[in-house]
């Protein structure tokens, strides 16, 4: 007996929540058992103990650790993540100045590796030990290893500083131009970055899709629809792709968090100005506050994405227990 959509949704919500509460303490804990605090001397040696005080009695932080926690959770809920220790801006500014970028980037990359890991996982599948498998499968256990800043290193030299043709970092030009031209320039800034994060991850999919679909196609039902002569597009629209992508959604769907934490890594890198490069300043700065902005928001955007996962799993497969 399958439960009712509510109670479904009812349930999935007091996961999400229960997760977001459970990532919030153990992130809030460890932020304040790092070293080297924002308020101490070892970033400033300027900061006189009495300057230390007086800063900690404004953000709140002379408080009892439990205390802190309790009303940094209530600010949480009306969405104030607080007040940024560096730029002294509110801390919800500055992630949504930041996060549409890396949205946009990983969004861009999350279609094109998708669309590709059914597309040549499928065709390797079906050209089983032909030059073309062997050649797709070469490559995705090259981008299966690869890492992605080498990756990104190699394509800066070769794409910007060698043949110059793509910009070599940032999200603009100098003097971008007016109208759609900034468009087409920021997306030509991104060309580079979503090319590497397409490689990178698009080898396990390929891979992945290629074993189920040979598991597939050792039924008996593809054997008979073969006899019957079905074309190899109906095969695949028709028997392939209803059994194969239940488990590939699972699959993109446990990537979600390794395509958000990749950011850290390229938009350093690359200097684009997302939320991977905020949190790799604010982790150098120390900026407690935006840090945990960014993690809180993180992992909201990663267990959506899931949630999401899960219902379209419900919408290919009805029979899945809810």
């Amino acid at each position: 007996m399958y439960n009712h959509p509510m109670k479904y949704l009812l349930r999935s919500f007091s996961y999400t929540f229960l997760m977001l509460f459970l990532i919030s303490l153990i992130s809030f804990l460890a932020m304040h058992a790092a070293p080297n605090s924002f308020m101490g001397s070892d970033l400033n040696p300027n900061m006189t103990p009495e300057n230390i005080a007086h800063l900690k009695s404004i953000y709140g932080l002379d408080k009892p650790l439990a205390q802190q926690y309790l009303s940094w959770i209530i600010n949480l809920s009306h969405l104030d993540f607080g007040i940024s220790f560096v730029s002294g801006e509110a801390v919800s500014h500055v992630i949504m100045d930041r996060l549409p970028v890396t949205l946009w980037m990983n969004g861009i990359a999350f279609v094109v590796t998708f669309w590709m890991g059914l597309h040549f996982g499928i065709h390797s599948a079906l050209r089983y030990e032909m030059l073309s498998d062997r050649f797709l499968t070469q490559l995705s256990l090259l981008s299966f290893a690869m890492p992605s800043y080498y990756l990104a290193l190699v394509l800066m030299m070769v794409g910007s500083v060698t043949l110059g043709w793509f910009p070599i970092a940032g999200l603009h030009s100098l003097q971008p131009p007016s109208g759609m031209g900034y468009y087409w320039d920021m997306g030509w800034h991104l060309v580079l970055p979503i090319t590497v994060i397409v490689f990178v991850g698009v080898g396990s999919l390929i891979l992945t899709v290629r074993s189920l679909t040979l598991e597939i196609l050792k039924s008996d039902y593809v054997y008979f629809a073969r006899v019957r002569g079905v074309s190899e597009k109906l095969l695949i629209r028709r028997i392939i792709m209803p059994n194969l992508l239940p488990p590939v959604v699972t699959m993109v769907g446990l990537s979600l968090p390794g395509f958000i934490g990749g950011s850290v890594i390229l938009e350093s890198i690359f200097g684009i100005e997302g939320m991977g490069q905020l949190f790799y300043s604010s982790v150098m700065s120390r900026d407690y506050p935006v840090i945990m902005g960014i993690l809180i928001m993180s992992a909201l955007l990663t267990l959506v994405g899931n949630q999401i996962a899960d219902g379209v799993l419900l919408k290919l497969n009805p029979f899945v227990k809810r």
